[in-house]
């Protein structure tokens, strides 16, 4: 059974997109509630676990029993009836209906788990403990329990008055040059080389095909490809294979396909790929000047491009020292925090977050032995570094609810809808729907709470914040280190003009990790 890590990022309370699976902001104790469908009462445990006991009421049983009967009925041959239109209750009479309830409620259990999570208000972590019971006679209900961890409650301390230091924010020098060498390089242009060895850096036009003990590579022939030799593209051998050779030449390259590489098939498989160097290129770039300035963004001199790069650059780090600084206020009133909370809990988190960061890795194309690869550590050793932030986060999310609790924060309507302006999207037919469109829709659902607990967050950062003192800084803040499995809320950032700012923040790609060939 999933534990609910599939939601939607979110914006979060400290400004930037919730990392996914983070789960609602409220927890209720003790309370029997219900939906049209489900009824759900909560007991607390020990060590921060909950049960829920869930009642689906006989409506809903029937409802998915006859559902799956009609599913099935589409392939069952009954004398008198045509193919798919057999009656529900012909097909329950036929199959049985214990093993087709069995089927229906193995298919709906995980809809009405996360139902009776989401009505009981639950903030879980780990993974659930759940017993079905006994299938219901016809017209009863059926009961279901589930233990699983939930947030612990915090005792507040002191969060007024709180002395925090923020730095200021500057141009990094680097920073400016490294954007100004981008957009250099995005100007430059390829000049061929009809008699010149090719070089680390240079481009090469390639036809290639690879074979494995005479067969065929699936997918690995290539007509025309381009080649940046030295970008580290492609397994490791081929580029540095090709370094002196020249237009019109072949060579053969004998390479082993990496361990981590993407396709599990290929990985340690000996190949052979025979290369054919069409053009070698090599990039002129231009020289930085008032002319560049005019190519690049329409700027009379190099100085304005410069300034204007700057600009962007102090606003994106203006932004950056904000940030850092709500979540410096919003750690030091956790640090003031009582709170008790159990280790299985905190190895809970810790997997919760290392699993967030493969999925985020998968969708770049990166496999798991890759990174682990790339950050020479075992697993083991990625999990357990990962929970001293596990344990933060959990001490932050106790403390942002205690305090929501302790002053009533609650956000008012024009905040709900001004929370979804930022995030609306076109529909499929390409309209842009309206708020508060949006807003009655989740009403209606009962999936308005996840957002109300969201904006309250953010409004009890606020409220910290206001409610602290700020220092200068003194001392410069630390540059950013390899991000952990934890949750580590990215800075979004604004785009910077054409052609000037928009150069920068650019993000390794899945290729460098994964080492993918022309063949995928």
């Amino acid at each position: 059974m999933a534990d609910r890590t599939g939601h939607e990022p979110r914006e979060d309370a400290l400004g930037g997109t919730e990392a996914e699976g983070r789960h609602a902001l409220t927890v209720s104790f003790g309370l029997a509630m219900s939906t049209q469908t489900i009824k759900t009462n909560v007991t607390e445990l020990p060590e921060s676990r909950v049960r829920l006991e869930v009642e689906v009421v006989p409506e809903e049983i029937e409802r998915s029993l006859t559902d799956l009967a009609r599913k099935v009925g589409r392939d069952l041959k009954v004398p008198g009836f045509r193919k798919g239109k057999i009656p529900a209750p012909v097909v329950i009479r036929r199959v049985g209906r214990a093993s087709l309830l069995d089927e229906a409620v193995r298919e709906q259990l995980p809809f009405w788990y996360s139902d009776a999570i989401d009505a009981a208000r639950l903030a879980i972590i780990g993974d659930p403990e759940i017993n079905r019971g006994e299938l219901p006679e016809a017209g009863e209900s059926l009961h279901f329990t589930i233990e699983i961890g939930v947030r612990p409650k915090a005792k507040l301390g002191e969060w007024r008055g709180l002395e925090v230091e923020r730095r200021a924010a500057k141009v990094n020098p680097k920073e400016l040059d490294h954007r100004l060498e981008t957009l250099r390089e995005r100007h430059g242009r390829l000049e061929n080389l009809p008699d010149r060895a090719a070089e680390t850096g240079d481009f090469v036009v390639i036809d290639f095909e690879g074979r494995i003990d005479g067969k065929a590579v699936d997918g690995g022939i290539a007509r025309a490809y381009p080649l940046e030799l030295g970008s580290g593209k492609l397994i490791p051998g081929f580029e540095s294979g090709l370094l002196g050779a020249r237009a019109g030449e072949q060579r053969v390259l004998g390479l082993t396909f990496p361990d981590n590489y993407g396709n599990p098939d290929l990985r340690g498989e000996v190949a052979e790929f025979t290369v054919d160097v069409k053009d070698v290129r090599a990039k002129i770039l231009p020289d930085l000047d008032d002319d560049f300035a005019n190519e690049a963004g329409g700027y009379e001199t190099l100085d304005e491009l410069r300034e204007e790069i700057s600009k962007e650059l102090l606003e994106q780090d203006e932004r950056r020292a904000e940030r850092e600084y709500r979540e410096a206020v919003v750690a030091a009133a956790a640090a003031n925090t009582e709170l008790d909370v159990p280790e299985i809990l905190v190895q809970a988190r810790a997997d919760e977050a290392w699993e967030r960061m493969l999925r985020s890795l998968a969708d770049q194309g990166i496999t798991k032995e890759a990174y682990l690869q790339l950050a020479q550590k075992p697993e083991e050793q990625v999990r357990e570094e990962a929970r001293p932030d596990a344990l933060e986060a959990l001490r932050r999310e106790a403390t942002i609810v205690a305090l929501i609790e302790a002053e009533g924060i609650e956000p008012t309507e024009w905040e709900l809808v001004e929370a979804l302006q930022e995030h609306v999207a076109p529909d499929e037919s390409g309209k842009i729907p309206e708020p508060e469109e949006l807003l009655e829709k989740l009403r209606k659902s009962g999936r308005i709470t996840d957002l109300i607990e969201n904006v309250a967050a953010r409004k009890a950062v606020d409220v910290l914040v206001d409610a602290a003192v700020t220092i200068p800084a003194q001392a410069p803040a630390k540059a950013a280190g390899v991000p952990a499995t934890g949750d580590q809320p990215s800075d979004s950032e604004e785009p910077a003009p054409e052609g000037a700012a928009d150069a920068g923040d650019e993000q390794p790609s899945a290729e460098s990790a994964a080492e993918p060939t022309p063949a995928e």
